[in-house]
């Protein structure tokens, strides 16, 4: 048996690239021969890491990997390979979200659901990040076997030294409330600093709220937050943009409280992210948002900028609650154990090499 990876784009640093090249270190590690193949491939990745998908030549021993996230027309070319085809479904954004933002973001996801409901019975079997996706693919026509195994956590990334002028800077008296994710509407930062604008207001004057992410794509929705802070009156928000690894890594560690008040999310990394770092979590539970968390964050039913404010300021000056989040958050982390998980992936895809099938 051969694992072939077959993916859109291979980015550097995001979830499914970091993923995608643990899973390949992981089947070298056991024995597996294995390749990643990819239309994109970050030009910042080390040499070697994967090949053009245009180079690729099936062997009778392949199984394709197929990482499935957007619209593309690969999500239609690889069903032309004779071999096994499993799916790892990592979730599709709606549309809607990218609606007057960004028109090629909104056809991707378009498109995106489209394949990935003609690839319904294409699919060997599949394996989805969380159960929410699960759901999906069951929504979308899936038949087939499918199991749920996370994505795998670079881990040994988080140990790396972090920017120390940023650690300078805002490991300081102040309080700092961190949201780190795309800068894009299912992400709901016009919430998440509405809320901060309450805690603010009525609890804390010494406190900033940063959103780290890019806004790439987004400017549109970028200038809307900005617009929004003015007109609210909303001080010390600072948008670091797109920014260095070490330095995302720098802001989780002057973190005090992670807020998410995201709308969407087909996992949702930078939960793990902050309870590798010791912050505290109070999300808005939705989409895999609560799965995710399992118990080791806060969560509302409900966006309520007071109540969330107020929920923010317990967490943040109940010391006991404080750090029994931080524990159930350590605690949480044992389940998306990378050796469980990968050994999960290889005996599933072993397993179902040559019996997965297509159910009635």
């Amino acid at each position: 048996m051969r694992i072939v990876q077959i993916l859109k784009v291979l980015a550097f640093g995001d979830a499914i690239g970091n993923h995608v090249i643990a899973l390949q270190r992981a089947f070298r590690e056991n024995r597996i021969k294995t390749k990643i193949y990819a239309e994109v491939i970050d030009a910042r990745l080390p040499e070697g890491t994967a090949e053009d998908y245009g180079l690729y030549e099936e062997m009778d021993e392949d199984v394709i990997l197929y990482h499935l996230s957007t619209g593309t027309e690969l999500n239609r070319k690889v069903t032309e390979h004779k071999c096994k085809i499993i799916i790892n479904y990592h979730n599709i954004t709606p549309p809607e979200y990218f609606a007057g933002y960004n028109r090629q973001g909104e056809i991707n996801c378009i498109t995106g659901l489209e394949d990935a409901a003609y690839l319904s019975d294409k699919a060997a079997c599949c394996i989805a990040d969380s159960r929410y996706n699960k759901e999906d693919l069951i929504h979308m026509g899936y038949r087939c076997d499918i199991t749920v195994v996370p994505i795998l956590i670079a881990y040994d990334d988080y140990k790396k030294m972090p920017d120390q002028k940023i650690m300078e800077q805002y490991k300081d008296e102040w309080t700092n409330i961190v949201f780190v994710g795309r800068i894009v509407p299912n992400k709901a930062q016009h919430d998440v600093i509405n809320a901060f604008h309450h805690y603010k207001k009525y609890y804390n004057s010494k406190s900033r709220l940063i959103l780290v992410g890019t806004y790439g794509g987004m400017e549109k929705y970028q200038a809307q937050l900005e617009e929004y802070t003015k007109k609210m009156g909303v001080e010390d928000v600072i948008y670091p943009g797109h920014i260095r690894f070490d330095e995302i890594l720098a802001f989780y560690q002057c973190a005090d409280l992670f807020l998410c008040q995201s709308e969407h999310e087909g996992f949702g990394v930078p939960l793990i992210e902050a309870m590798i770092f010791g912050v505290p979590v109070v999300a808005y539970d939705s989409s895999a948002v609560g799965e995710t968390l399992g118990g080791a964050g806060i969560l509302l039913d409900k966006k309520d900028p007071l109540e969330t404010a107020a929920v923010m300021n317990r967490v943040i000056t109940d010391e006991t609650l404080r750090r029994k989040l931080i524990e159930n958050g350590y605690e949480r982390l044992k389940d998306f154990d990378n050796q469980a998980t990968v050994r999960k992936f290889i005996d599933y895809i072993r397993m179902n090499q040559n019996n997965c099938h297509i159910q009635d």
